[in-house]
C-alpha cells in the first residue's frame, strides 16, 4: 500500500498543482468573455463535455475512429520499421543506402505534406493512415536496428564457434537482445501515431469524424469546453497506448532484467 502511495502520490500532486494553476488563471487573469472561448474552468469543460450525453457520445466515437486509425498506422509502422531494420542490419551496405532516406523522413515538415498527401491520395481514412506512418515509422527503424546491433560480440562468436547461420542468429541472438530497445521504439512510435492521426484529422475533413475533425469544429465554432475535453482525450490515447507498450516491454524483458 504504502508502495502504491509512492508511486501515485508524486503525479497526483502535480496534477492537483496544475487544477489549482487552471483555476487562478481562468478566474483571476480571465475575465468572463475570454474565459467562456479561450479557457473554461475545470468543471465546465467536464460538465459539458462528458456529462452532456451528446457530446459525450461525440466525443467517445471520434476517439474511438482515432485509435483504430492510429492503431492501422502503427501497425504498418511496426511492420516496416522492423523489416528495414533487419535489412540493415544483415549488410552495411543496405543500412548506407537506406538509413540516409528513414532520417529524411522524419526530418520532412508533415505539416508542409499533408496537402501534398491528400491531393495525391484523397482526403479520406487512406491519407490519415499515411500521415501516421510517416510520423512514427523512424523511431522503430533506429531503436531496432540498434538493439539488433547492440548484441554481445561474445556471444556472437560462441554462435560462430557452433556455426550458426544468419537466420539463426538473428532469431536466437539479436532478436533477444533487440527487445528492449525494440519497445522503447514502438512506446515513441505509439505516441507520434497519435499525434500523427490527430494532424491528419485536422486538414482531412471527409471520412469517418475523429479527434481531429471535433478539435478543428471546436475551433470553428469557438467551443472551447468541448476544445478541451477533445484535447484531453487525444493526450489519454497517447498515454494509453504508450502504457501498453510499456507493458508489454516489462512482460518481455523482465525475467531478463531480474536475471542481470
Amino acid at each position: 500500500m504504502k508502495r502504491r502511495l509512492g508511486i501515485l502520490a508524486p503525479p497526483l500532486a502535480v496534477f492537483a498543482a496544475f487544477i489549482c494553476a487552471w483555476y487562478f488563471y481562468s478566474g483571476v487573469i480571465l475575465d468572463e468573455t475570454r474565459r467562456k472561448i479561450t479557457l473554461p474552468y475545470f468543471h465546465q469543460v467536464i460538465d459539458q463535455s462528458f456529462l452532456d450525453a451528446e457530446n459525450r457520445a461525440d466525443l467517445l466515437g471520434a476517439l474511438w475512429t482515432s485509435a483504430w486509425i492510429a492503431g492501422i498506422g502503427l501497425t504498418i509502422s511496426i511492420l516496416l520499421g522492423l523489416t528495414f531494420a533487419v535489412l540493415m542490419s544483415q549488410a552495411k551496405w543496405i543500412e548506407r543506402s537506406f538509413y540516409p532516406y528513414a532520417v529524411l523522413i522524419q526530418t520532412l515538415p508533415i505539416l508542409a505534406l499533408v496537402p501534398m498527401i491528400g491531393l495525391q491520395f484523397g482526403f479520406g481514412i487512406k491519407a490519415r493512415v499515411i500521415v501516421v506512418v510517416i510520423v512514427s515509422l523512424f523511431p522503430i527503424i533506429t531503436n531496432t536496428l540498434f538493439g539488433l546491433k547492440s548484441a554481445d560480440q561474445g556471444h556472437h562468436d560462441l554462435f560462430t564457434l557452433h556455426g550458426a547461420g544468419r537466420i539463426t542468429r538473428l532469431f536466437k541472438l539479436q532478436f533477444p537482445s533487440a527487445l528492449p530497445a525494440m519497445f522503447t521504439g514502438f512506446q515513441i512510435s505509439a505516441g507520434l501515431a497519435v499525434i500523427g492521426e490527430i494532424v491528419g484529422g485536422l486538414f482531412f475533413g471527409r471520412g469517418a469524424v475523429d479527434l481531429g475533425n471535433r478539435i478543428q469544429l471546436y475551433v470553428a465554432r469557438l467551443r472551447a469546453a468541448e476544445l478541451m475535453g477533445a484535447i484531453a482525450l487525444s493526450a489519454a490515447l497517447g498515454v494509453a497506448v504508450f502504457w501498453f507498450f510499456g507493458y508489454l516491454r516489462h512482460r518481455f524483458t523482465a525475467s531478463w532484467a531480474e536475471a542481470e
